[in-house]
């Protein structure tokens, strides 16, 4: 199935009160147009972004299942369409550990040039238009209504664009989220990863996810996801934190190349692909404010803290926010519904990872142990992927023995 080629709208009649104006034109913004426009097919719905499609987005490129159920639902059937599943993932521990089973379910890896160009063309067949803008300023306001009935509230863009709700899924470094007056992630609760595409040597093997875990930094990973092409996402990832100059004085981002190199030397990067980019975990998420201003997947910090998954979160969380937006009588509310929608579908879940992170990030036995126990017991196995590929939660034999675990650590 080739990348769509997805034509902008550079000059196109806007009414004068778009009902959704995604800002971001990803997984998350896609996924919210398309639910917006599931829920109200006559709904003006917008998604403005900088890029043209198709483009390339820095990324790990793993499809989960997960997502592609949330697609499933919205319509999309093909997103995934010509590659192959890849249903192995091996991890491997610092203190080697080592796993490698088959899912329950199959993973894909896509291309993110290809993958969202494809969401794009499917929000614009479902009735989406798509400008191409950078979103720079952002108002909370009221307007006259437009049936001369007293005033409403309005969220104004640029100065020029008018909308009854706004979603930003514009990524790590939103300027939705800016405009709210919510900080970034600090360092600790934000990992930098390097991203970089690898000719993979030819095997009889079958394909599988490779997560190869270090203690340099910990808590830190090289993966590489191979794509069905002779080809392989690979990268490195670390908190931002833990990121410094190298003993020889060596710059940061070369600190992450050379890592990269050393962890995968069978796969080299291709030096054209190599690119960096910024990961704000959900340890730090922001509260969603109760107005009609939603964020949406890593505008939201919403990414898996234990694995740097990021797809699935985005696109649960964009049809939610694309749902709230047009679900309530009064755009102001829509952030709440948003609110309590997200947290019934995510909360435990990320409340789970949240603490998994906390225990894991002071010592690495705890991911040793869980790997070999996970050799032998598929039930674990299969517990471990969900929580760091889906919404997977600890099993309730485990959660107490945890907690203690946590709360002995912080006596310490």
């Amino acid at each position: 199935m080739a990348t769509p080629i997805v034509r902008i709208d550079e000059h196109v009649d806007l009414p004068d009160r778009i009902d959704v104006l995604v800002v971001g034109g990803g997984p998350a913004g896609c996924a919210a147009a398309l639910a917006a426009l599931r829920e109200r097919p006559g709904a003006s719905v917008v998604i403005a972004d900088a890029a043209a499609f198709p483009r390339d987005k820095t990324c790990g490129d793993g499809i989960a299942p997960h997502g592609l159920d949330v697609l499933r639902d919205l319509g999309v059937t093909d997103a995934v369409a010509g590659y192959r599943p890849v249903d192995r993932m091996r991890l491997r521990t610092p203190g080697g550990a080592e796993v490698a089973t088959p899912s329950a379910r199959a993973s894909y890896v896509v291309p993110r040039e290809v993958f969202d160009a494809r969401l794009v063309a499917a929000a614009r067949a479902r009735g989406a238009q798509l400008l191409r803008r950078r979103v720079r300023t952002l108002e909370l306001t009221d307007r006259p209504r437009l049936d001369g009935r007293g005033r409403e509230p309005v969220v104004v863009v640029n100065g020029a664009l008018t909308a009854r709700v706004v979603i930003g899924a514009d990524g790590a470094n939103s300027v939705v989220r800016r405009g709210l007056g919510l900080p970034a992630n600090p360092p600790e609760a934000m990992a930098i990863a390097v991203r970089a595409y690898a000719e993979l040597p030819a095997d009889d093997r079958p394909p599988e996810q490779f997560i190869h875990m270090t203690d340099e930094g910990w808590p830190a990973y090289a993966w590489s996801f191979p794509i069905g092409d002779g080809r392989a996402n690979i990268g490195y990832g670390m908190l931002r934190s833990q990121l410094g100059r190298g003993d020889d004085g060596a710059s940061a981002k070369t600190v992450l190349h050379r890592t990269l190199a050393r962890m995968l030397p069978h796969t080299p990067a291709d030096p054209a692909t190599l690119r960096a980019h910024h990961l704000p975990l959900s340890t730090h998420r922001p509260r969603q404010p109760s107005g009609p201003v939603l964020l949406a997947g890593d505008a939201a910090s919403l990414i898996n803290p234990l694995t740097g998954e990021g797809i699935y979160y985005a696109l649960l969380s964009g049809s939610l926010a694309g749902r709230a937006a047009v679900g309530v009588a009064q755009p102001t509310a829509a952030g709440r519904l948003y609110r309590r929608s997200l947290d019934a579908e995510l909360g435990r879940h990320l409340r789970h990872t949240t603490l998994l992170a906390g225990l894991i990030g002071r010592s690495r036995t705890m991911m040793d142990g869980a790997v070999r126990a996970a050799r032998t017991r598929t039930e674990l196995y299969d517990t471990l992927v969900e929580i760091g590929l889906g919404r997977g939660t600890i099993p309730a034999s485990s959660l107490t023995r945890l907690a203690m675990r946590r709360t002995m650590a912080g006596l310490r």
